[in-house]
């Protein structure tokens, strides 16, 4: 892990608000380095900031980060993640894309010569499930076919 990753969020619990942007057949994913050993592939999402919804901070991560325009949905199910210095709550949504060509933003909470971001793009789930499993969100380890990540509902621990 990246030594600036503890210090901007250890030891307090975030809340992320993450989306599932479907484009035929394939999912937007953005890849982050320093959050694992090596590369890690998660759908776009982000923390909640003091007095913005959970729909409009859905809506502002996926502008910067990926540049695809989307409208919130319906929450589909919630990860926890605990791995001291981090403790994280995601809640999932399926979103809408509007469009727009996805294209490696950049995350306000880090350095503009030091970001995280290195690559956005839509990756089909054979792709996303090639990706060894350290390197990939948690989870994807509960999911075996498209259908299993369209019927993802409830709490998971991951």
């Amino acid at each position: 892990m990246s030594p600036e990753i503890p210090k901007i969020y250890q030891n307090r619990t975030r809340i992320r608000a993450c989306g599932l942007c479907w484009r035929g057949g394939k999912l937007l994913m953005v890849n982050h380095r320093g959050l694992s050993s090596g590369n890690f592939w998660a759908p776009p999402g982000g923390g909640v900031e003091f007095g913005e919804s959970a729909h409009a901070t859905l809506v502002r991560e996926f502008r910067e980060e990926t540049h695809v325009r989307i409208e919130t949905k319906d929450l589909l199910f919630v990860c926890e993640f605990i791995q001291p210095p981090l403790h994280a709550l995601e809640l999932f949504f399926s979103v809408e894309d509007l469009g727009g060509d996805p294209q490696r933003g950049r995350d306000p909470e880090s350095d503009e010569h030091d970001q995280l971001i290195t690559d956005v793009r839509f990756m089909t789930l054979e792709e996303i499930l090639a990706v060894p499993e350290g390197e990939r969100h948690g989870i994807f380890k509960h999911l075996q076919n498209i259908a299993d990540v369209k019927n993802l509902s409830g709490f998971y621990r991951i």
